[in-house]
C-alpha cells in the first residue's frame, strides 16, 4: 500500500473513501460534535440525520458508510470508544479495521481526517504513525498460494486540513519511516507464512543470506557437520530426525553511526514442531508451521535495524531446526551436550525449542561478549493458559532492559506482560543426571521453567525472554478477537517491538 501525507481536507479530496474517526456518545446530548461538521455537509446532512437518530454511536470498532449525494465516494465513520479510552493503539486498531471493513468493496483510494484522531495524548504525530501501520499491516494478506484476490485499498494518506497543514514536513518525514517499519513486518510475515515443506532450515539460512547482501549484513551459516564439531549437540539432536538438517545462522549488523551497545537478538526457529517422538496431538498440528516465528522475527529485526541505521550494534542468532519423529530422531532419557558445555536431560522431545535455543544463546554470549541478549521463542503452551492468545510473556534478569521493552510494547501495541523467575523454578529444572531438564515432573509454571531453563546458557549477561506462542500467529477461531491489524496466520510479533527499543537505545543514555 502507498502511504503518504496531504495538506487538503479529506472530505475535499478525490479519494474513494474518507475516513473520519468518531468518539463514544457521551450522556443524552444528540448534538452533532464540531469535529464532524464537515463530514456533515460532504454527506449533505446524512450524517447529522444518522446523529439524531443513534444510528452512529461512536463504539469502537463500529462503522458506518455513508455514500455522498454528489457520487464523490463515499464518508466512513469509525468508532473509537470513550475519550478516556483513546490511545495511539485505538487509532491503529481503528485504522485497520477501516481498510478491511473496504476489502472488496470497490474503494481503492483513501483519505484520513487527521484532526478526528487526534485527542488528549495523542499527538498529530502518534496519530499520523498509528494511521499508516494500522493501514499497511490490516491490509496485508498472505497470497502466495491464493488464486483469486478481492482487492482493496492501494493508497491511503493522512489529509491535514487547515488546522495542522503546517505540520505537513514533520508528518511526511515520520509516516514515511512508518511506512517502512510496517513494510518490514509484511517481508516477515511473507516468511513466517511459508508451510514446512518450503521453509526448511536450508531456507531459513536462504532467506538470511539474500537478506545480508541486500543490506551488507555479515552471515554466517553454520551445517549439520560444523555444529556437531562445535559441540553444538542441542540443535543437532533436534534436528536429527529430520532429511531437513539444522542451521545455526548469526546475522551482524555493525551499528550506526553513535555506536555504543551490542545486543543479541536469538530466536527459535523450528520450521515444524511433530512433539518428535513425544508426538503431539493431530488437532491443529498444521500450526506448527508458526513454530519458526521467533528466528523469523530475528530477520525482520535486522532487517529493520539496518534499514533504519539504529545505533546499536546488533548480532542476530536463528537457531533452525525441524523436529520430526523418525529411527535417528532423538529420544526422551537422552543427555546432550551443549556448546557451553552444560548437559541436557531429554524428558520431553516436545521440549525442543529451549534445546536449540541453549545452543545460540551460548554461543553468541561466548563469541560475541553483547552488553544484553533477547530471545524471541514460541515457546510453551503454559504462555497462552496464562496470558490468551494476545499478549507475550516477559522474563528478564535485568530491570532496565526489561522497563525499555515494556515502553517498547506500549508504543508499538505489541503486548508484553512481565513475570517473575524465582528459585522455585531454578530448582524445578535441575536434573538428577545432568545440569538440567528439558521438562519436569510438575505440570505448573510452565513458562517460568522453560525460562529458568534458558537463564542457565546467559550466565551474568543482561537477559530477556519473550514467549510469544500466543500472539505469533492468528487462528481462524481467534481472528475476531485479535485487532484487525493482526492478519490470520504469520504476525511477525516482536519485529516492531524489538525494533522500536533498539531505537529507543540508540536515544537514550543506558
Amino acid at each position: 500500500m502507498k502511504f503518504g501525507v496531504d495538506r487538503r481536507e479529506a472530505t475535499a479530496a478525490s479519494a474513494d473513501a474518507a475516513a473520519v474517526g468518531v468518539f463514544e456518545i457521551e450522556g443524552k446530548d444528540d448534538r452533532l460534535p464540531p469535529s464532524l461538521a464537515l463530514a456533515d455537509k460532504a454527506s449533505a446532512g446524512l450524517l447529522a440525520a444518522a446523529w439524531k437518530r443513534r444510528e452512529v454511536k461512536g463504539k469502537k470498532r463500529e462503522l458506518t458508510v455513508l455514500h455522498r449525494p454528489d457520487g464523490r465516494g463515499r464518508v466512513l465513520l469509525v468508532g473509537l470508544g470513550a475519550h478516556a479510552d483513546f490511545t495511539t493503539d485505538t487509532v491503529r486498531r481503528a485504522a485497520a479495521d477501516v481498510v478491511r471493513g473496504l476489502r472488496g468493496k470497490g474503494a481503492r483510494t483513501l483519505a484520513y481526517q487527521l484532526t478526528s484522531f487526534v485527542d488528549g495524548p495523542v499527538t498529530s504525530s502518534l496519530a499520523s504513525r498509528a494511521l499508516t501501520d494500522g493501514s499497511i499491516l490490516g491490509a496485508y494478506e498472505f497470497l502466495r498460494y491464493r488464486t483469486t484476490t478481492e482487492g482493496g485499498i492501494e493508497e491511503a494518506a493522512v489529509y491535514l486540513g487547515e488546522d495542522r497543514v503546517a505540520e505537513e514536513r514533520s508528518l511526511t518525514g515520520e509516516v514515511a519511516e512508518q511506512t517502512a517499519i510496517a513494510e518490514n513486518v509484511l517481508w516477515t510475515r511473507d516468511i513466517g507464512n511459508l508451510p514446512a515443506d518450503t521453509a526448511t532450515p536450508e531456507r531459513l539460512a536462504d532467506e538470511a543470506r539474500t537478506l545480508g547482501k541486500a543490506l551488507g549484513l555479515k552471515v554466517t551459516v553454520f551445517d549439520e557437520k560444523q555444529l556437531a564439531k562445535m559441540g553444538c549437540g542441542g540443535i543437532v539432536a533436534v534436528g536429527s530426525g529430520s532429511s531437513h538438517p539444522p542451521r545455526l545462522v548469526i546475522l551482524e549488523y555493525p551499528g550506526g553511526t553513535r555506536r555504543g551497545r551490542t545486543v543479541a537478538v536469538v530466536g527459535k526457529g523450528i520450521t515444524f514442531d511433530s512433539g518428535g517422538i513425544s508426538l503431539k496431538p493431530g488437532p491443529r498440528m498444521s500450526e506448527m508451521k508458526f513454530d519458526k516465528s521467533g528466528a523469523v522475527a530475528v530477520l525482520g529485526i535486522l532487517r529493520a535495524a539496518a534499514t533504519l541505521k539504529v545505533a546499536p550494534r546488533v548480532i542476530g542468532v536463528m537457531c533452525c531446526a525441524e523436529n520430526l519423529p523418525s529411527g535417528t530422531a532423538y529420544r526422551p532419557g537422552d543427555v546432550v551436550r551443549t556448546y557451553n558445555q552444560k548437559t541436557i536431560e531429554i524428558l520431553n522431545t516436545d521440549a525442543e525449542g529451549r534445546v536449540v535455543l541453549a545452543d545460540g544463546l551460548g554461543y553468541v554470549v561466548d563469541q560475541y561478549k553483547p552488553d544484553e541478549v533477547i530471545d524471541l521463542a514460541t515457546l510453551t503452551g503454559a504462555s497462552v493458559v496464562a496470558l490468551g492468545d494476545a499478549m507475550a510473556g516477559l522474563v528478564s534478569t535485568d530491570d532496565r532492559l526489561a522497563g525499555g521493552l515494556l515502553l517498547a510494547s506500549a508504543a508499538t501495541g505489541e503486548p508484553l506482560w512481565r513475570m517473575p523467575l524465582t528459585d522455585y523454578a531454578r530448582e524445578l529444572v535441575k536434573s538428577e543426571l545432568a545440569d538440567v531438564r528439558n521438562s519436569t515432573e510438575i505440570p505448573t509454571a510452565g513458562m517460568l521453567t522453560a525460562a529458568a531453563f534458558l537463564e542457565a546458557f546467559v550466565g551474568k549477561t543482561p537477559w530477556a525472554h519473550i514467549d510469544m506462542a500466543g500472539p505469533a500467529w492468528v487462528n481462524p477461531v481467534t481472528r475476531k478477537y485479535q485487532p484487525s491489524y493482526q492478519s490470520l496466520g504469520a504476525t511477525a510479533f516482536g519485529v516492531r517491538l524489538v525494533g522500536r527499543y533498539l531505537q529507543d537505545l540508540g536515544t537514550s543514555k543506558g
